[in-house]
């Protein structure tokens, strides 16, 4: 999706199902089996989808209707991209303290 699509912090679910190009029925039915798809309610009882829910969406209608995954198939990869997320980020920290270290270990040298 691009980024000029996204320009509200909260969005209905009319807009996410016509931003995602599906019914209001199947975000609905997503939001059981999926739990990436977690909307809040407001006070009215509502569904009031962010900017994060809307992502969500649209990468579960990517791996359904275009890669032609299975709802378990589908879950299987939501899953293992939400586990490899943490590890990425520890790897990226630790070689910007490993740059870092090295760096000092330069200025140490050079004054």
């Amino acid at each position: 999706m691009t980024e000029d699509k996204f320009t509200k912090l909260y969005y209905s679910i009319g807009e996410v199902a016509k931003l995602v190009g599906v019914e209001t029925h199947v975000l609905r039915y997503w939001e059981n089996e999926f739990p990436q798809l977690n909307p809040r309610k407001n006070n009215a009882g509502r569904r009031t989808y962010t900017r994060k829910d809307l992502e969500a969406a649209y990468r579960i209608y990517e791996l359904l209707r275009v890669d032609k995954y299975t709802l378990a198939g589908a879950r299987q990869i939501l899953e293992s991209e939400a586990d490899a997320e943490p590890v990425q980020r520890s790897t990226k920290r630790q070689e910007l303290l490993n740059l870092r270290s090295f760096l000092e270990n330069i200025r140490q040298q050079l004054a």
